[in-house]
C-alpha cells in the first residue's frame, strides 16, 4: 500500500523519507468491492480518494434515470465530489467501484493539516488542480466542437486500454452518446481498417 501514491507524489514534488512517512499518516485505507459506492448522491462527501488499484466512476442521474458519467478514476488517479467536500453541501454525484479497488482516503481536515505540515504537498495539489482544470476545459471544448467519432477517437488515443476496464455503455455515457451510436462508430472504424 502507498506505492502508487508515492510514485504519483514523486512525479510532481520532492519529499524526504520522513515527509513520505508523515504523509502516510494522514490517509485511511479503504477497500471497495465491485459495484460498491464510496459516495451516493445527497450524502455529504467526506473524502478525497486516491486510487491505489482498481477503477471508479463518478456520475449523476437525471430525472429520467439516465446516467451521466463525469469521470473514470484508474490506479494513480484522484476522485471526489470537491464541491461537497469543500462546502459541506450534499453531493450531486455517486462514486462507484467498477471493479474491486483499493483506496487511500484523505479527509478535509487531514488535507488541510497535511498542507501545513508538508509544504511540498501544497505544490503537488496545486499541480493536480491545474491539470484537472486543463483536462476539464479540453473535455468541454471537445463536447461542444467534436462529433461522436472524433470524441471516441480522442478517448482511445488518451486511454487506449479503457475497454479492458469499462463497459461500453459507460464509455458511451462518458462521451455523451448512446451505446448504439458508440457500437456503430466502432463497427465503422473496424470496417475501414
Amino acid at each position: 500500500m502507498f506505492e502508487v501514491l508515492l510514485e504519483s507524489l514523486h512525479q510532481k514534488v520532492t519529499l524526504t523519507p520522513d515527509q513520505e512517512e508523515l504523509c502516510k499518516n494522514f490517509f485511511k485505507h479503504k477497500t471497495l468491492r465491485k459495484r460498491q459506492f464510496l459516495l451516493q448522491q445527497d450524502e455529504q462527501c467526506h473524502y478525497l480518494a486516491f486510487v491505489e488499484s482498481g477503477v471508479l466512476r463518478s456520475y449523476f442521474s437525471n430525472e429520467k434515470g439516465y446516467e451521466h458519467i463525469l469521470q473514470f478514476a484508474f490506479s494513480g488517479w484522484w476522485i471526489s465530489d470537491m464541491n461537497s467536500l469543500m462546502t459541506g453541501q450534499p453531493s450531486m454525484l455517486n462514486i462507484e467501484a467498477l471493479e474491486d479497488s483499493e483506496l487511500l482516503l484523505l479527509t478535509k481536515d487531514n488535507y488541510d493539516q497535511l498542507l501545513k505540515e508538508v509544504p511540498a504537498m501544497e505544490r503537488y495539489f496545486r499541480l493536480l488542480t491545474l491539470n484537472a482544470m486543463i483536462a476539464l476545459q479540453r473535455r468541454l471544448i471537445a463536447s461542444m466542437s467534436q462529433n461522436a467519432e472524433e470524441k471516441y477517437t480522442n478517448l482511445l488515443q488518451t486511454f487506449p486500454l479503457i475497454f479492458q476496464n469499462v463497459p461500453q455503455h459507460m464509455i458511451a455515457s462518458y462521451l455523451g452518446i448512446t451505446a448504439e451510436t458508440l457500437s456503430r462508430i466502432r463497427k465503422q472504424i473496424a470496417t475501414r481498417k
